[in-house]
C-alpha cells in the first residue's frame, strides 16, 4: 500500500512490526518479517532514511508516528511529482515544437489546418479547448460560436475558468467594446477577471484569435468562427502571432485596478461597473443595455457618478476614477 511514497513491500512489512512493538530488536523484526538479519537492517535504514522510524539504542529501533511521518513523505513525494510534471510538460512543449519543424519541412502545408465545416469546428476547438496546460491567450471579439450571452454559456465559462486558474494556467484576454456589448456580457468578464483571468480592454481588434500553451492558435478566416477557421502550428507564423498578442496585451487597459484604496467611502460594485463602462467609451443607451435599466436611468446613475467624482465631464470623470486607483 505504501509503495506509492517509496516502501517497498517488503519494507512495509517491517515498518508494519516495528508498529506493533516498542523498541524492538532487529532480531525480533527480522523473526516477524520472516528473513534475515542483515535484509531487516537495510531495510530499517531505508525507513529511517524515510523518517518513518528510528534508531534509540545498539540495535534497537522504534516507530515515528506514522500520522506525521506519513504526513511529511506524501507531501514530499507530491511536490517532486508536481516537480517532474513541469519538467515533463516543458520538454513535452520542446518535443512538439520539434515535430512540427519536421513536418514544415517535408510538409509545408502542414504548417497550418484549414478548417469549414462547422461540425468539424466545433469538435477541433473542443479538442484544443480541453488540451490548456499552461497558457490561453486571447483577443476577443464577436460574432461567436458559442451562446455567448446566454445564462448556461455564462457559467460554463466560470466554471473552466476556475479549474484553469487553478491548475495555473496562464490565462490573458484582450477585449473590445463589441465583445462586451451582449447584455450581461461585461459583468461575466469582470467575474472572470476576479477569478484569476489577467483581463484589458481596447477599443477595437482588427481579429480574433486564441492562443493554446504558446503551440497552437486559432484564428478566423472571415472575422468571425462559424464560416471557417485556421489552426496555425509551431512556425514563425505562431511566433509573430504571439508577439502581435502581446502587442495588443501592451496596448490594452486593465479591467480590474491592481489595487483599490481602502477608505470609508470607497466605490460600490455599481459604481466600479459604471466607470469601466465610461472608460470604455460606453453611451447611455450601451450602459442601459449593460445594467438591464432604462436609458434614462443610466442617465441619472451616470450624473450620480460624476457628482462623486467632482466630474465636469465624462473623460474627467475617467481621470478621475483613475486617480482613486478604480481602474
Amino acid at each position: 500500500m505504501l509503495e506509492a511514497v517509496g516502501v517497498s513491500a517488503f519494507d512495509e512489512n517491517v515498518y508494519r512490526a516495528v508498529l506493533s512493538g516498542q523498541q524492538c530488536t532487529v532480531g525480533d523484526l527480522a523473526k516477524s518479517a520472516g528473513a534475515g538479519v542483515a535484509r531487516t537492517g537495510q531495510a530499517l535504514k531505508r525507513l529511517a532514511g524515510l523518517g518513518l522510524v528510528r534508531q534509540v539504542g545498539r540495535g534497537r529501533w522504534e516507530a515515528v508516528s506514522p500520522r506525521s511521518a506519513l504526513s511529511a513523505l506524501l507531501h514530499r513525494r507530491r511536490a517532486e511529482a508536481e516537480t517532474m510534471y513541469g519538467e515533463v510538460e516543458a520538454e513535452l512543449s520542446g518535443l512538439h515544437r520539434l515535430y512540427w519543424a519536421h513536418q514544415l519541412r517535408s510538409d509545408p502545408e502542414a504548417l497550418v489546418e484549414v478548417l469549414s465545416d462547422p461540425e468539424t469546428i466545433a469538435r477541433r476547438i473542443d479538442e484544443v479547448n480541453r488540451s490548456v496546460t499552461t497558457h490561453l491567450w486571447t483577443l476577443d471579439k464577436p460574432p461567436y460560436l458559442d451562446a455567448v450571452g446566454q445564462p448556461h454559456f455564462h457559467e460554463q465559462e466560470e466554471a473552466t475558468t476556475r479549474e484553469w486558474v487553478e491548475r495555473g494556467v496562464d490565462i490573458r484576454g484582450v477585449y473590445c467594446l463589441e465583445s462586451i456589448d451582449p447584455p450581461g456580457r461585461l459583468e461575466t468578464v469582470l467575474r472572470l477577471a476576479a477569478l484569476g483571468e489577467k483581463s484589458r480592454l481596447l477599443r477595437q481588434l482588427p481579429f480574433k484569435a486564441r492562443i493554446v500553451d504558446r503551440r497552437v492558435a486559432m484564428v478566423p478566416l472571415t472575422g468571425g468562427s462559424k464560416e471557417s477557421i485556421v489552426l496555425v502550428h509551431p512556425s514563425g507564423l505562431l511566433d509573430g502571432l504571439m508577439e502581435l498578442f502581446e502587442a495588443y496585451w501592451e496596448r490594452a487597459e486593465p479591467l480590474l485596478a491592481h489595487q483599490v484604496d481602502e477608505v470609508e467611502e470607497g466605490p460600490s460594485e455599481e459604481e466600479l461597473v459604471l466607470v469601466r463602462l465610461l472608460h470604455a467609451g460606453f453611451k447611455d443607451q450601451a450602459i442601459a443595455r449593460q445594467l438591464g435599466v432604462s436609458v434614462r436611468t443610466a442617465t441619472r446613475r451616470v450624473a450620480a457618478l460624476m457628482r462623486t467624482l467632482d466630474a465636469g465631464t465624462r473623460f474627467q470623470a475617467g481621470v478621475r476614477a483613475r486617480e482613486r486607483g478604480w481602474i
